[in-house]
């Protein structure tokens, strides 16, 4: 079996492979800058069977958590600011008025 898209619509299908059709058979990369194809092959379980339902993995992208951009956005500021003072921010004169 393999899978090939529609050139009409798109759509994905499960097909038998042949001479014929090898060449459209699709070949998944899982590392893909975009997740459509790995979404696509996601949703092609029979849903009343569940024949021929993809397992795997379907999408391995690499990218920094949250936690590590903040923690870097946090050392360029002290970088380039320094570590600042928190008794000093409180008690400064730097206010403002709040009208309600």
């Amino acid at each position: 079996k393999g899978v090939v898209r529609d050139p009409a619509t798109g759509d994905l299908q499960v097909v038998t492979v042949t001479p014929e059709n090898e060449s459209r058979i699709l070949v998944h990369d899982a590392h893909a800058a975009t997740p459509t194809t790995a979404f696509a092959i996601s949703r092609l379980a029979d849903p009343d069977t569940l024949h021929q339902t993809p397992i795997g993995v379907f999408r391995s992208v690499d990218r920094p958590v949250y936690d590590t951009l903040m923690a870097d956005q946090l050392d360029t500021a002290v970088e380039q600011h320094g570590k600042g003072d928190l008794s000093r921010l409180l008690t400064g004169n730097d206010t403002w008025t709040v009208a309600g």
